[in-house]
């Protein structure tokens, strides 16, 4: 399984509440930077953040910028009913590894695009 696959399947199995594989790729010393607030966050904070809103979320298909032994870069699209209708958003999200696991990690995100799934080959439904 490359470091893309492994990593998004942990975060599949985090938003539905298990965090076992999540637990297995992180780094103890795990940090990363909330850039809307500013505020350094450790995984237990990311696991709970999930927690709370991953119901509301479906995680749609990703694809790979690059990948090596240190860093992981890839774009994730997402579907939120939070607020009772359908958003989309698509996420570029960048890892750093020390000792084989994830260190630091930095996402950024461009919210409210039109429906990625519109034209394409896959829908909602298979990532349900």
């Amino acid at each position: 399984m490359t470091k893309a696959e492994e990593f998004e399947k942990a975060w599949r199995l985090g938003y539905k509440n298990d965090f076992s594989m999540v637990d297995k790729i992180y780094h103890p010393k795990y940090a990363a930077l909330e850039r809307n607030t500013g505020v350094e966050v450790n995984l237990e904070a990311d696991k709970i953040i999930i927690s709370t809103y991953g119901e509301y979320l479906t995680i749609g298909p990703f694809r790979l910028i690059f990948e090596d032994e240190n860093f992981l870069c890839l774009e994730r699209i997402y579907r939120s009913n939070l607020t009772g209708g359908f958003t989309y958003n698509v996420g570029i999200t960048a890892v750093t590894y020390l000792d084989e696991r994830i260190i630091t990690q930095e996402s950024t995100n461009e919210n409210d695009v039109p429906d990625p799934s519109e034209g394409q080959d896959w829908n909602w439904e298979d990532y349900e």
